[in-house]
């Protein structure tokens, strides 16, 4: 698929090339995808969404609004572009018309697009409302107030109303024929309040909310202990926060309810907002790159560049007194247009044919989509876009983009962001940027839960892999750890059966997991992150006890995911025939396999060298019969399309089987200490020697009682 004009060859260092980007995007949508009444859009692509296909064309009428509210605010007159959606908000609202939207139900996909449409109304309602007959203002109104009452989904979602709920008190504030009496009003009100205050009541500290509620401990005991009576282990609290925290909805909203008068009605809740903004931006920028790539975790990834919108927001907003490095005009410019630039860059095979975006990530992927992603869905990224609202006077576009900040000693380059519960790591020395996360998950049903959250590692250079089917090949374990216990037919990996995690001294993480809800294994994994005396290298040992007898044990753990294939040919990455004496980034593309002293396997393409190593495991029986522990390093061919950016991938991936051939099972009490350290080195421009960070491997050296320190190799 060809990259974009407009977008994919965009500079993206002006408010004039945001502006062209804008409207390269949208331009396709309305040369090819309009309704004939321009109340709808559909992207010609024969997927769906679980609710219904009415719904699913006012996403893709209502989705670009983000752009065209902020254009029209910006003072962009291009009707041709911008026209049809003034015309199609007029016709999408009225109940009498074939295009009309539908009503707003309980539980409604048409919620979600109401936010959008109210936060155009509030950007540009002279262009978007009072320039529409009186009988269409009415109809907007109408629309809007279905909203009020409605059962929604305890999470970002209230967002949505109090959105509505705001444009509906602001255009009564300027236009009485269609404003309500006070008692409508009040109703409006009393929504607001109530909907503000369960979404503040997600508020876990720093700044970052969790999308919806926050599993506790004491929750989770409770939770365990009644399935343990009742013999269910569903549950649909989890333990999650991602970019819907931020750039996609939480910080996101709150910030345009600072923006468009939220600040009037209640002062006071958005000053806190501020503050929230200040203590999330203080670790948020920790989740980009230097080249401004973000790390993709989490769910809804379609959505692509969105995960770059708080920085949008907070340049629209004009939070006074951000800290560093988001303390100035020029150093929020510098994470939002890096951001755009990224993806400008990787941009290649984000387009259909003509113009539209595609469901993926850096290519289209429909292993990876949620099953409320329509083809529409994906323009959620204009909403990173909404900066253009501000005039090219406006001291964010006068000022001068700021490079990314340095790290020194106020500034570490690992960090925990404490909230989250995840290391931050871009150590100097190295050449990769990715997080540890311990403890996350999502419990309710989601395509792929387990891999949106719940891995040991993500990375802006090397994306996550998503599974596609149940064989080993096809869940991919890159990053994770998992296990068996039937002979490979079946595998588990760590989900909601999950401990809060803690943090030690040195700055690691420890969580201690489940992989069967019967608890018959438990493992404590320990994460330790990148230091000066290992760059590249990030260690995790895991404690496995089992604590009921089972067949046997099947472990499989693998690093980071990466390119499976040439860039010279494309043909197969494959095992070296003879080791190299040199291991050189952008010249070496093979995999190196280590001898029988140096248990490790490293995959070296043109995107980097990702490998993984392996202790000898130690094993304690206090059976008669000891266990046997097969150990090995190989690289992994998992199923094509799962890596979210590389569509044919390899996995360095360490095995450990575990039999008992003279009792024919593993004994409780049995307790197995397994050791992977993981390297990754990204490419750069320059051919770089890596040979000696390779062989630099950190040292796990545990003492009699079974403590251990990593100390340089």
């Amino acid at each position: 698929m060809p990259p974009h004009p407009g977008f994919s060859d965009n500079p993206l260092r002006t408010r004039a090339d945001v502006v062209k980007a804008t409207l390269a995007l949208l331009r396709p949508l309305q040369q090819t995808c309009f309704s004939p009444e321009k109340g709808r859009v559909r992207i010609p692509v024969a997927t769906g969404a679980h609710f219904d296909e009415a719904a699913a064309q006012l996403e893709g009428f209502a989705r670009p609004l983000w752009a065209v509210g902020a254009l029209l605010e910006g003072g962009s007159n291009d009707d041709d572009v911008l026209g049809p959606w003034i015309k199609g908000i007029a016709v999408g609202t009225d109940p009498a018309h074939p295009e009309y939207w539908g009503n707003i139900n309980d539980m409604d996909q048409r919620m979600v697009e109401s936010e959008i449409v109210s936060y155009a109304l509030l950007a540009a309602p002279n262009q978007l409302f009072y320039a529409q007959p009186l009988r269409v203002q009415a109809n907007i109104v109408a629309w809007l107030r279905q909203m009020s009452g409605k059962e929604m989904p305890p999470t970002n979602w209230l967002w949505f109303r109090v959105m509505a709920n705001l444009a509906l008190l602001r255009l009564a504030d300027n236009d009485k024929t269609v404003g309500g009496d006070k008692d409508q009003k009040k109703v409006l009100l009393d929504q607001m309040n109530a909907d503000l205050a369960k979404l503040d009541s997600y508020y876990i500290g720093d700044g970052w909310s969790s999308d919806g509620s926050w599993l506790t401990e004491e929750q989770q005991a409770a939770e365990y202990e009644e399935a343990r009576i009742n013999g269910s282990r569903d549950t649909g609290i989890g333990r999650q926060v991602d970019y819907y925290s931020g750039s996609f909805a939480i910080q996101f909203s709150q910030l345009l309810y600072c923006r468009y008068g939220g600040a009037d009605l209640d002062p006071e809740r958005a000053e806190r907002y501020r503050k929230m903004a200040r203590q999330f931006g203080a670790s948020f920028w920790r989740y980009f790159d230097a080249e401004g790539a973000a790390i993709p975790f989490g769910r809804s990834l379609t959505y692509r560049f969105a995960c770059g919108g708080f920085f949008a927001a907070l340049a629209v907003a004009q939070v006074e007194d951000m800290p560093a490095p988001l303390n100035t005009p020029g150093a929020i410019k510098g994470f939002l247009l890096r951001h755009l630039r990224w993806w400008a860059a990787h941009s290649d095979d984000v387009f259909s044919q003509d113009g539209t975006m595609t469901i993926g990530w850096q290519y289209p992927n429909m292993y990876m989509a949620e099953d409320y992603n329509s083809p529409q869905s994906v323009y959620w990224c204009l909403k990173t876009l909404i900066a253009v609202a501000l005039r090219v006077d406006d001291a964010f576009w006068a000022a001068e983009e700021e490079p990314y900040p340095e790290f020194t000693g106020e500034r570490p380059a690992v960090a925990l962001v404490p909230t989250p519960q995840q290391i931050l790591c871009n150590h100097p020395a190295g050449n990769h940027h990715f997080m540890l996360s311990p403890s996350q998950f999502v419990a309710w049903p989601m395509k792929a839960s387990q891999a949106k959250y719940c891995k040991f590692a993500y990375s802006s250079a090397f994306p996550f892999s998503v599974p596609t089917g149940p064989l080993i090949q096809q869940i991919v374990p890159d990053n994770t750890l998992v296990l068996s216990r039937d002979g490979r037919e079946t595998w588990a990996l760590k989900w909601k059966h999950c401990e809060v995690a803690k943090f030690t001294e040195q700055g690691w993480a420890t969580v201690r997991w489940y992989p069967w809800g019967d608890r018959a294994v438990q493992v404590d994994t320990t994460l330790v992150p990148p230091a000066d005396g290992w760059p590249d290298w990030h260690v995790r040992v895991h404690r496995i006890r089992v604590n009921k007898a089972i067949p046997m044990l099947h472990a499989v753990e693998g690093g980071f995911a990466g390119p499976g294939r040439r860039s010279t040919d494309g043909g197969n990455i494959v095992p070296a025939t003879e080791k190299p004496s040199k291991l050189v980034l952008g010249e070496n593309e093979e995999v190196v396999l280590g001898d029988n002293e140096d248990s490790s396997v490293l995959v070296l393409s043109s995107a980097g060298a990702l490998g993984v190593a392996i202790n000898k495991p130690v094993l304690r029986s206090s059976s008669q019969s000891t266990p046997t522990v097969n150990a090995r390093c190989a690289h992994l061919k998992p199923d094509s399309n799962t890596s979210l950016a590389f569509q044919r991938s390899l996995v360095p991936t360490a095995y450990h089987d575990i039999l008992d051939k003279a009792t024919g099972e593993i004994a409780a009490g049995t307790e197995l200490v397994l050791t992977t350290k993981v390297f990754a080195v990204r490419a750069g421009k320059d051919k770089t020697d890596i040979t000696a960070r390779w062989s630099s491997k950190p040292k796990v050296v545990f003492d009699e009682a079974g403590s251990f320190n990593v100390v340089p190799a």
